[in-house]
């Protein structure tokens, strides 16, 4: 059994025990998180497609952590101008491990 979720603006195929790296949550660590936002489920073979959501679907996931990714680095630069700019962004993101799905 597997759901195709929204969380983010991204698309997730979450099953159950699954740990996904979603964008940041206000959710504590331990806590409990809900998506409501299920766009299909496979169960038992049986595929069910939403319009554009499934209706009474849900997605129950557990927060394991909150944190930030690789650090990265954008650099502009024009020729010829001496002008360079630096700047590094490291994105943040909540790791959740997925519990139950009912559909």
């Amino acid at each position: 059994m597997y759901a195709i979720i929204v969380a983010g603006g991204k698309q997730y195929k979450v099953a159950e025990g699954d740990t996904i790296y979603i964008e940041k949550l206000e959710a504590a660590d331990g806590e409990t998180v809900s998506f409501d936002n299920v766009l299909a489920v496979e169960k038992d073979g049986a595929m069910t497609v939403g319009a554009p959501y499934v209706e009474g679907a849900k997605v129950s996931g557990k927060v394991v952590k909150t944190g930030k990714g690789k650090k990265i680095m954008v650099f502009k630069f024009k020729a010829k101008k001496n002008y360079r700019r630096r700047q590094g962004h490291r994105q943040p993101y909540t790791k959740v491990t997925i519990e139950a799905i009912q559909a």
